[in-house]
């Protein structure tokens, strides 16, 4: 979900309120849906650990015309090869496509990225030999936001990873037990053979 840049010194009194007012959107939206992305990390954590620039949504591909109902009244564009085009009414995407952006009559965005499933198993996009059963990709936050687990949000960020990932790795790490680590590195292994991450995972964990 793509909204405003995230000030944290000026939301201090409300901590996590752009996920907070994401969850306010997706109200009642009958599937599953996850806070993707950065914020997913520190919704794991419990704390804000830098600021964001935008809030993500990760759904299943077989829930997207659940997100037209939701949304409705909203337009929809999708992203082919990194250019946005209208989504039409009733079209469904498959991959490559995975990438939505809604629009509110009053203006606001919405990112929303569809992640692919088989049966009861999460499959990993960018090779879908990589999978995780759907029950095991996502949290909670202790006030009921729901977030992606670290490991799956970590792997997304692996293939070209900037600044700020490299610093969800480092606040996140010393938190990830060795079955989170386990499958992270393993995943790795398999999509991105020699990854820098893979000897930091191999590490021992650290409090």
């Amino acid at each position: 979900m793509r909204v405003r840049r995230f000030d944290v010194a000026a939301n201090m009194a409300e901590p996590f309120a752009e996920p907070r007012r994401v969850a306010r959107v997706m109200e009642g939206f009958p599937r599953a849906w996850f806070v993707a992305g950065g914020w997913a990390i520190d919704l794991f954590l419990g704390r804000e650990t830098r600021e964001h620039e935008d809030v993500e949504i990760a759904v299943l591909r077989a829930d997207q015309e659940e997100v037209r109902r939701h949304l409705a009244g909203w337009t929809f564009e999708k992203i082919v090869d990194r250019v946005r085009e209208p989504w039409r009414e009733e079209e469904q995407l498959k991959p490559p496509v995975h990438e939505i952006h809604a629009r509110s009559p009053g203006g606001e965005t919405v990112e929303i990225l569809l992640n692919e499933a088989v049966g009861d198993l999460w499959r990993f996009r960018r090779n879908l030999d990589v999978a995780r059963p759907l029950m095991e990709i996502g949290l909670r936050s202790a006030d009921g936001i729901p977030f992606l687990v670290p490991e799956v949000v970590l792997l997304y960020k692996a293939k070209a990873p900037r600044p700020r990932d490299e610093q969800d790795l480092a606040a996140v790490l010393p938190r990830l037990d060795a079955g989170r680590r386990g499958w992270l590195l393993r995943a790795l292994e398999a999509c991105h053979p020699g990854h820098p991450w893979i000897p930091r995972l191999r590490a021992p964990a650290t409090s």
